[in-house]
């Protein structure tokens, strides 16, 4: 294919070495939504029902939650290996890159700045004017619904979607592959992954280095 003239990255897993920003969170507050993900997983619930069942067992254990407490959640999180400078040499060879993903956008925001992305968008929460977390949260990337974005990122930026490499580690990030782009598997945790990207019949980088990406992205 053509150097590609946008990279789109998903963040946990990908740009960032955690399995999950909302995970972060449950275990920061000592709870547990693997019921909630296999009733939305099987379609049971949205989006918005998923988001704001989790913040409800946060509340549980914690009725009054500040946007500090979020951020404190994060404190022990890092990138993934090569990520600054791999995003820094993309940008240096004129490709736009972005960050689209389903996870927190407090987080987010943060890896973006650390990489020095040129667009990020992720899903997040609403908090009063003093701070605290209020009871819904704010759905901008449905998780199996990233094409939307990607789309609208294209239409920006005047991309062709055969110019788009799209990069992410779990099944539901399979939807950034809209038609006549590229997507590559990178780093899959989950079996479910594998599964799903051995039956997109994709490349799959088996790997927590993003060195390993530059091949595959028109970088030495």
């Amino acid at each position: 294919m053509e150097k590609p003239l946008c990279v789109a990255f998903d963040c946990d897993g990908v740009l960032a070495d955690s399995i999950s920003s909302w995970r972060t969170i449950h275990d920061h507050f000592g709870t547990d939504s693997k019921d909630l993900l296999f009733r939305f997983m099987a379609g049971e619930i949205t989006d918005n029902e998923f988001m704001n069942a989790d913040i409800a067992l946060w509340k549980d254990k914690s009725p009054k939650i500040h946007r500090d407490d979020i951020f404190r959640a994060y404190s022990g999180c890092k990138l993934m290996k090569g990520a600054k400078q791999l995003v820094s040499d993309l940008k240096e060879a004129g490709i736009h890159v972005a960050i689209v993903s389903a996870g927190v956008d407090l987080y987010v925001q943060s890896i973006a700045a650390m990489v020095q992305a040129d667009d990020w968008i992720a899903n997040g929460f609403n908090f009063d004017a003093d701070g605290w977390l209020m009871d819904e949260g704010v759905v901008r990337v449905p998780a199996m619904g990233k094409d939307v974005p990607i789309q609208r990122l294209l239409d920006i930026i005047d991309c062709p979607p055969n110019r788009l490499i799209s990069v992410g580690d779990s099944g539901m990030d399979l939807s950034m592959k809209i038609e006549g782009s590229t997507f590559i598997g990178f780093n899959p945790q989950r079996e479910t992954a594998k599964l799903a990207f051995a039956e997109a019949d994709i490349t799959v980088i088996e790997s927590k280095d993003l060195n390993d990406l530059r091949p595959y992205l028109g970088l030495q």
